[in-house]
């Protein structure tokens, strides 16, 4: 995700946090030093409301953590391939592969909310058990707050909509009823689409009622919806390109430039000959070092187009998403990166032999709604 830096690993796996998160973590200690804790346990110090309210946003945090945790442990145990867990403003996301069975798709859905769901009750026991002591009573507040908060986590998350994991739930269980696994994907990023456009009008209609909170409401749904429609267009280019090579869609052969030649030289020699917004890289051995945007080269001083060489303000191979010209077409796209684009480079051998992007898929979707075969 843009905006994340990777802070450390969870379960072998890199855990990056997005900028939005101190903001979050400062919106959560507020409201509950400055609007709860005082209304709960009246008659304490500023210092103590400000301290217990800091460690209650920092629980919180971390019970998002064992959330998306929870994801990751399980899908690594089915054999899943982990690229990372980001948390950001809106909770938790984990990048990984693929399931390959209904069965394994519903434990990795399920073990988020679950852990939120048991992380609550044991928070809101603790916390009803310190509640008797009045030595504890914020302790006590904290902990029931921190329990009621991941409560409502793990029944939010129970919502039939995809991308939350009610709706992962769903797909999962369509699945293994229906046996087609790019229907159940339709299905439940539409419920995400209804899902989402509900909670915006709920939240619209509780802030004109004077509810700030309408706001967030209004966010979430927001990204519900617009992540579900997203799925949902995913999930037709997966049914239109069923069975179909990586082969049957590249482009060959391929515009390529040389990674150390400096921008001037790649702009006058290679970026002028492009069919492309962007130009695949060959190393000294001629084999694919990365890609390059030539927007982002337009966007460079000329002075400094003398000095740089192309390679060093390219995306590397190791962020690229690639396949060989055997691979299914489907299971090359999982291999993109959100927010990465739709460039693939095809290798065979290690040698660079065709490059697919937008067009190329775009073409391949017209062919196959030409041939009235269009989706349910």
């Amino acid at each position: 995700m843009n905006g994340s830096v990777r802070v450390g690993q969870v379960v072998g796996v890199p855990l990056r946090m997005h900028w939005s998160v101190p903001l979050l973590v400062v919106l959560f200690a507020y409201g509950l030093g400055r609007q709860t804790l005082p209304a709960w346990t009246p008659g304490r110090s500023d210092a103590v409301y400000t301290f217990a309210s800091a460690v209650g946003a920092v629980l919180l945090m971390g019970s998002l953590l064992l959330h998306e945790t929870a994801h990751a442990a399980t899908a690594r145990r089915k054999k899943i391939a982990v690229q990372d867990v980001t948390l950001w403003a809106l909770g938790g996301m984990t990048r990984m592969g693929p399931p390959q069975t209904a069965a394994v798709a519903f434990a990795v859905a399920i073990s988020g909310p679950l852990t939120s769901l048991a992380i609550g009750g044991a928070a809101l026991g603790a916390g009803i058990g310190l509640h008797a002591m009045s030595a504890w009573a914020v302790p006590a507040a904290v902990l029931v707050w921190l329990g009621w908060a991941n409560l409502f986590l793990g029944a939010f998350n129970l919502l039939p909509a995809a991308p939350l994991d009610g709706g992962r739930v769903m797909q999962a269980l369509l699945w293994w009823r229906t046996g087609d696994r790019e229907r159940a994907d339709r299905a439940a990023s539409r419920s995400g689409q209804v899902v989402g456009g509900l909670l915006m009008a709920f939240g619209w209609i509780s802030f004109l009622r004077g509810a700030p909170g309408g706001l967030w409401l209004i966010v979430v749904g927001l990204f519900i919806t617009v992540v579900a429609g997203a799925e949902r267009q995913r999930a037709v280019i997966h049914t239109a390109l069923r069975g179909v090579k990586v082969a049957d869609a590249m482009s060959s052969p391929v515009t390529t430039g040389a990674d150390w030649l400096t921008i001037r030289h790649f702009i006058d020699e290679v970026a002028v000959n492009s069919r492309h917004s962007v130009v695949p890289l060959l190393d000294f051995e001629g084999r694919p070092s990365g890609i390059v945007q030539i927007r982002k080269l337009a966007r460079i001083p000329g002075a400094r187009r003398e000095e740089l060489r192309v390679r060093e303000v390219a995306i590397p191979l190791s962020q690229c998403a690639v396949a060989t010209p055997g691979d299914l077409l489907s299971e090359a796209l999982d291999k993109l990166r959100p927010g990465s684009g739709m460039r693939i480079l095809v290798v065979d051998g290690g040698h660079l032999v065709g490059f697919i992007t937008a067009k190329d898929i775009s073409r391949l979707i017209q062919r196959h709604t030409l041939g009235g075969q269009g989706p349910d």
